[in-house]
């Protein structure tokens, strides 16, 4: 597989690569990881330029997915995912859209973690056409899809999960789902995040001891990006924010039709299943003259 990039999105990294669940697997270290190494960047402030583009002077190949129009596939150096002889270290997946990427703008806590995050990537139909703009052509890498796979993958190659967030009866119908759809699902904690601030230490205490290869946290953006990333450095395996997709695999929230979701105006229909959400939508249009007024 081509080598992923990193690439930015007014400011805020996001990595462009053909398969985002490989990318997780090599991650993880059960792929070769010699492909996942990102361009070379300086540690920028999220409101930073894009990161430059690189070309090679050799003869330029067909276009995939993930090259830049015009371009062979960019050359690459160690960076934020770890290279093939640093062995499996597992890390933090991101996954970002318009609104995140506006908010890191705002929050510098938020924009330093998506930085530093060892996977970031284009959840949003909103950063695949800002990335477009760039000439990066990428499909949209839904974070919800990511996890379900992940989790399917984990039920079939004896993985540990850990799944922490929403609510205590989402969690407990969760679970009961999650034993009937995926038998061999070596679930070693679930606790759900209505959780006294006294008991997070208790948790955390846990999740580092039992050593998961796959946690999954619904928390809300920006809780679940900076709580993962606090525990930097005592951590090991595939660390992920998955926002509502407790809610959706519950059955107690649903996910817009494939129709809607094909025309990427999922958006839409999470408005109008929650009228509240439209002050955080307002975000959408400023990200999007943010990106028409970007010249770089």
């Amino acid at each position: 597989m081509t080598a992923p990039v990193r690439a930015r999105v007014l400011g805020v990294p996001v990595n462009v690569c053909g398969d985002v669940f490989e990318a997780a697997l090599a991650l993880h270290g059960e792929a070769a990881a010699s492909h996942l190494i990102t361009r070379p960047s300086p540690q920028p402030s999220p409101h930073s330029a894009a990161a430059t583009r690189e070309t090679s002077t050799a003869a330029s190949p067909p276009e995939t997915p993930f090259t830049m129009r015009g371009e062979t596939p960019l050359e690459a150096t160690a960076g934020n995912i770890p290279a093939s002889n640093a062995g499996p270290t597992g890390g933090q997946v991101v996954t970002l859209n318009a609104e995140m990427t506006m908010a890191a703008r705002a929050n510098p806590e938020l924009g330093a973690v998506i930085e530093a995050a060892e996977l970031v990537i284009p959840d949003g139909a909103g950063v695949v056409w800002a990335l477009g703009r760039q000439g990066f052509r990428v499909r949209r890498a839904p974070g919800i899809e990511l996890a379900r796979r992940l989790l399917e993958h984990a039920a079939s190659h004896q993985w540990r999960v850990a799944l922490v967030g929403a609510s205590p009866e989402v969690m407990d119908t969760l679970v009961g789902r999650l034993r009937r759809e995926l038998p061999g699902l070596d679930l070693v904690i679930a606790s759900h995040g209505y959780l006294q601030a006294a008991e997070w230490p208790e948790l955390e205490r846990r999740l580092l001891a039992a050593r998961p290869d796959l946690v999954l946290a619904a928390l809300g953006v920006p809780r679940q990006e900076t709580w993962i990333r606090g525990l930097a450095g005592r951590r090991s395996g595939l660390w992920m924010g998955v926002g509502g997709s407790f809610d959706v695999w519950a059955g107690t929230k649903k996910r817009a039709p494939k129709w809607m979701r094909a025309l990427q105006v999922e958006w839409l229909y999470r408005l109008v299943q929650e009228p509240t959400r439209w002050r955080r939508m307002m975000a959408l249009p400023e990200f999007a003259g943010a990106v028409l007024r970007d010249k770089r």
